[in-house]
């Protein structure tokens, strides 16, 4: 009885193990490193980590995001913890919603991936003010990011207060939990020289600080060449393979912590994009040098919500990573970096535990290998540096061809599995799609009062500074003063006016004239002042002047943060018969906000103390407007196309989803962004509130609804094309094929369990363009969309093989050329 009660206690136990590994609770794991790699419980690791950042997405989206890193192939996630947003007023902390810390890194547990934390406390990060709290600018002789006894005595509290929260959650590895990385400061040597000698001992605090705190894991500086031990220091950049001067000591790894995928955006910027093979040929080149960990940056970018960005940047974030800012698999990058992935991970015994060898064969290729003495453990790089040409090698007696700027990954030295150059994997198009069920938004309007000196009465001489004035609780403050003007003040001429010039040094205003509007000016990313010039029809009298200033967000870089200013500067009237007359201390009043953010008309109950009308025509500038509508059909991601307005800010059900700004358009005449994310969790299944406040002058009845899907979904394949790796497994240290017939062809799978209803495109031949817009070429077979048809209409997945005899029963029309299959089709429920 006895030992039968003992058995089941052990099959309980047992049991139990399986249920918490299978919902990803990890046992205790000691990390530590040495020069090859991080040692998790003493055992080398290859990590592909990815940046995704809790609060630019929802909870709801968490489990879907992580879900799709993992199956990306990710191991790791990264994130920043962003100091404003959980104590935005000193002493007042907020880790609830979007900001649940905690939620999110327990989240990536149950997804069986680590963690690396990084703490900050500035992060950058195209973040508001770089992530540091307001406040901090405004205690007494404080010096940001310095040997500043004021600065550190905030840092540090802060700093112990995330690792405190940290270890009372269990969350580091030590632990049981996933986090086996935490990162202090952030590209601190950019920064490093403004601050001299002050600087150095800052960094060397700053490590000093982290290992105090005891987390139990290493701690990494990223771009820090003179990181103190034992804290480590990362590379970030495109080509750290390349640009990287290496660990700082012999005994530290080889770490990447930021492999950008795109580049941010600001508003002005044309679009932005990363090819797929150039991200995977720079990770494959890093772990062929020793890298050991790589980063995407970002892995999902999202949105920055409300007023979270910095200064001028949009409020997608991102969006040209492996995951867009809607949470959707952008392809082919997610996909082809998947399969690096697993190439990679089939080389992972030769990679941590073998010696390597380097050999130059021509100027533009050589190969790297990584060989353990005695053993079948062996795996080489074959590199063509070469951008513009192919070329074909001699490697251990075989011939491989290297497209042009390509890496192939052989994981037992004879067999290529994957060439960076060459994506195998399906390609997609991603597309907005008005929704039928949300309606047609009916528009009511609220214009707000254009305040004088009367109502703002002058409190300065000359005009507040705006970062000072506005604390950062909104974008927006008046400015007003007075003028009184004589007949013979102004010019005789009915073709010459006075002009108003407004010297600011950012970010935007609006000028009004004895409550006309005037017009409108903006700085830049690149350069924040601007000069703002108007003629201004004035009258004799009295004449109010009436400036709406704004900021577009914090900075976020750059040494002395605590010093940068922004707003009027000199405001003068010229072209008047008595000349020049300088308003700059002529008395200011001053506004903080504007009256509908008071009474938070953007709210269900706040809209109501205010009087809407219909809307006719082109609306002011300085307006509120309002409409419902219902959830949109599906579960597709939502998005609001701002068509039709200019800048401002748009609220859903009272959650602000960010800035738009559509009148500020790139080089190639379009907005930087109009589409913008409405979460599904901020909506309702009917009557959600929508209000929008508009600047500028402004049509809203063009304003859309839209659904986001990536249902289109295309292949591009060539003859010389290597089949996916995920034909071949390790086996015995072995790489050996697990499926029937190793052949290439195109791989199509539909999103969310969605089966192929369309071939929209098929062509074997010399097709070319990229999915959404392939064209015929010279060269064609004519059954080609019948076999995708035969091989994919109505399936979720299928495969067609690249073979001329397949395609060619009638003869070859061109058998000269090189083979090239390209296929569109459509999914749907």
């Amino acid at each position: 009885m006895e030992v039968a009660h003992h058995l089941l206690l052990i099959t309980l136990f047992a049991l139990l193990v399986s249920t918490a590994t299978a919902r990803g609770v990890k046992k205790v794991a000691n990390v530590t490193y040495d020069g090859r790699s991080l040692l998790i419980d003493g055992k080398r690791e290859l990590l592909f980590s990815g940046s995704i950042h809790y609060p630019r997405s929802t909870p709801d989206m968490w489990p879907d995001l992580l879900q799709k890193a993992r199956h990306g192939g990710l191991n790791v996630i990264q994130t920043y913890v962003f100091w404003n947003i959980h104590e935005p007023i000193q002493g007042q902390f907020n880790f609830t919603g979007n900001y649940d810390l905690v939620k999110f890194i327990k989240l990536v547990q149950q997804h069986d991936m680590y963690v690396t934390l990084r703490v900050g406390p500035f992060i950058q990060a195209e973040w508001n003010h770089g992530g540091l709290p307001y406040w901090l600018r405004e205690v007494p002789d404080i010096v940001f990011r310095s040997d500043n006894e004021p600065f550190k005595t905030r840092m540090k509290k802060y700093v112990e207060k995330i690792i405190d929260m940290m270890k009372k959650e269990n969350l580091f590895a030590p632990q049981g939990g996933p986090v086996i990385l935490a990162q202090i400061e952030n590209e601190y040597n950019h920064v490093q020289l403004a601050y001299r000698h002050k600087g150095d001992s800052y960094v060397q605090w700053a490590a000093k600080l982290a290992l105090s705190t005891n987390a139990g894991v290493p701690w990494i500086m990223c771009k820090q060449k003179d990181a103190p031990d034992p804290v480590i220091n990362t590379c970030n950049g495109r080509h750290c393979g390349d640009t990287f001067s290496g660990p700082n000591k012999p005994n530290k790894p080889s770490l990447w912590t930021e492999n950008w995928t795109a580049q941010y955006r600001v508003f002005g910027d044309p679009p932005s994009q990363r090819a797929a093979e150039d991200i995977s040929f720079s990770v494959a080149r890093f772990f062929s040098k020793d890298g050991s960990l790589a980063n995407y940056y970002m892995y999902h970018g999202g949105t920055n919500f409300g007023r979270t960005s910095s200064a001028f940047s949009t409020t997608r974030y991102y969006d040209e990573a492996p995951l867009d800012e809607f949470g959707l698999q952008r392809e082919p990058k997610w996909s082809h970096l998947r399969d690096l992935h697993k190439a990679l991970n089939l080389c992972k015994k030769a990679l941590l535990w073998g010696d390597s060898s380097f050999q130059k064969l021509t100027k533009h290729t050589e190969v790297r290998v990584y060989e353990k003495t005695g053993t079948n453990i062996c795996a080489a790089f074959l590199t063509n540096n070469d951008t513009k040409k192919e070329t074909t090698i001699k490697f251990r007696g075989e011939e491989y061809y290297l497209p042009p700027r390509s890496i192939s990954i052989l994981p037992d030295c004879k067999t290529v599995v994957y060439n960076t150059q060459t994506i195998v994997s399906q390609h997609n198009s991603r597309n907005f799609e008005k929704s039928t069920a949300a309606g047609n938004l009916k528009w009511k309007m609220f214009s707000e009062a254009i305040p004088t000196s009367k109502e703002v009465p002058v409190t300065s001489q000359a005009p507040a500074e705006l970062y000072g004035l506005l604390k950062d609780t909104t974008d927006y403050a008046w400015y007003t003063t007075r003028i009184n003007l004589g007949k013979r003040d102004l010019p005789m001429r009915d073709d010459i006016l006075p002009v108003l010039r407004v010297m600011s040094l950012g970010h935007a205003l609006l000028a009004f004239a004895n409550g006309e509007y005037i017009g409108s000016a903006h700085g830049s990313h690149e350069e924040n002042s601007f000069v703002f010039e108007k003629a201004v029809n004035f009258t004799p009298g009295t004449n109010q002047i009436s400036l709406l200033a704004s900021t577009v967000g914090l900075p976020d870089s750059g040494a002395y943060m605590e010093h940068r200013y922004s707003g009027p500067k000199a405001i003068t009237i010229l072209g008047l018969n008595t000349g020049t007359i300088d308003l700059t201390v002529n008395g200011w009043g001053h506004q903080v906000g504007i009256s509908g953010e008071k009474l938070e008309i953007f709210t269900e109950e706040g809209s109501k103390k205010v009087q809407w009308k219909d809307v006719s025509g082109t609306g002011p500038a300085v307006a509120w407007y309002q409409s419902k509508f219902n959830a949109p059909e599906g579960r597709e991601p939502v998005a609001i196309r701002m068509a039709g307005m200019g800048k401002g800010m748009i609220w859903v059900n009272g959650r602000n989803i960010g800035r738009h700004w559509m009148s500020y358009l790139s080089p190639i005449g379009q907005p930087t962004q109009s589409e913008y994310h409405i979460p599904r969790a901020f909506i309702k299944p009917t009557d959600n509130h929508l209000v929008v406040f508009e600047e500028e002058k402004a049509s809203p009845e063009k304003i859309e609804i839209l659904t986001v899907n990536r249902d289109t979904i295309c292949s591009l394949i060539t003859e010389y094309h290597p089949p996916n790796v995920k034909s071949w497994a390790r086996e015995d240290s072995h790489i050996r094929p697990v499926v029937d017939v190793i052949k290439a062809g195109a791989s199509l799978k539909c999103p969310n369990h969605k089966k192929i209803d369309t071939v929209e495109f098929a062509s074997f031949g010399d097709p070319f363009g990229i999915c959404g817009n392939f064209q015929l070429g010279k060269c064609n077979a004519p059954v080609a969309k019948q076999i995708v048809e035969q091989n994919c209409s109505g399936k979720t997945s299928c495969f067609i093989p690249i073979d001329r005899d397949l395609y060619n029963k009638n003869g070859d029309p061109c058998p000269d050329v090189e083979k090239t299959l390209a296929v569109q089709v459509k999914c749907s429920y």
